[in-house]
């Protein structure tokens, strides 16, 4: 008998749950409805459309600009742009500096460096602004040592007002 009076006492009586359960429906009923904006919303902004974009990458080791070529393929099927191109130059192009061992004599005495520059490129259709920013964005910051990215963008824009369609009919030349 009396672990049920203790039973009892800690749980909470059926008036409490029944009061709790109309205020809490009370004050839901004393919602303020939803205001109308008064201001007509700005015009809508446009995305940019891009034709195509180039990126041509330039690096001193091949291996990692093939590595990095491979990240950028990925990241592009990841956001489901269309990679239309992607090849390498088959030479990379040398820079030759020719110096003299010593400033003043033994002119015949020389050392060649040579700077070897390889290059990839990936060629992007059809992006929207939004993607093009972001993919870029994610690229760049991911660019290894030794390499350069450059990204030439072809955009497409509304034929001018100035510029009408030629009318229906024969066009007379003097």
């Amino acid at each position: 008998m009396n672990v049920v009076k203790q039973f009892w006492r800690s749980a909470p009586s059926r008036s409490i749950l029944l009061n709790y359960n109309v205020t809490r429906l009370v004050s839901a009923a004393t919602i303020t409805p939803i205001q109308r904006i008064q201001e007509p919303p700005s015009p809508v902004e446009l995305d940019k459309l891009y034709k195509r974009v180039e990126l041509e990458m330039r690096g001193i080791d091949p291996a990692v600009l093939l590595s990095y070529s491979w990240f950028c393929i990925a990241a592009a099927s990841h956001l489901g742009i269309d990679v239309t191109k992607s090849w390498a130059l088959r030479k990379a192009e040398k820079e030759r500096h020719t110096l003299l061992r010593c400033v003043h004599i033994y002119k015949k005495h020389r050392v060649q460096y040579e700077i070897r520059s390889y290059f990839r490129f990936i060629h992007l259709q059809r992006l929207t602004g939004s993607t093009c920013e972001t993919y870029l964005e994610y690229i760049q910051r991911n660019l290894p040592e030794g390499c350069a990215l450059k990204v030439t963008k072809i955009e497409c824009l509304r034929i001018p007002d100035h510029i009408t369609p030629p009318t229906q009919g024969k066009i007379s030349v003097k």
